[in-house]
């Protein structure tokens, strides 16, 4: 169950980041419910990856945390704000993943 909380606290993750770039990209009422979503996703993501804490190594968890947060921000990048989508961006992003699979699968709990 603690996996599956530190993806979800990855995806929150991901969340803040992308509110975050969507936030400078506007300006007004619409910057500030992007910076409302920014904490509220950051809140969400931090009480969660706290959560998992409990009892997961810190070093595994937050390692996954922060590299779904990676990828996932990435890929948004590459989605939503038109980021490069080069064979080196992508070859990288690939083995953060495989980094991750390899922790999961290393991790005695």
């Amino acid at each position: 169950m603690n996996w599956i909380l530190l993806i979800i606290a990855g995806l929150f993750e991901v969340g803040f980041a992308t509110c975050l770039g969507k936030a400078r990209t506007v300006s007004g009422a619409a910057s500030v419910y992007w910076m409302i979503g920014f904490f509220v996703c950051l809140s969400i993501s931090m009480l969660l990856l706290y959560k998992v804490t409990q009892t997961l190594p810190i070093g595994t968890a937050y390692a996954v945390w922060t590299g779904i947060g990676a990828v996932g921000t990435v890929l948004m990048g590459i989605i939503f704000f038109k980021e490069p989508a080069d064979f080196w961006r992508l070859f990288f992003i690939t083995t953060l993943i495989a980094s991750i699979v390899g922790l999961k699968a290393v991790s005695s709990h």
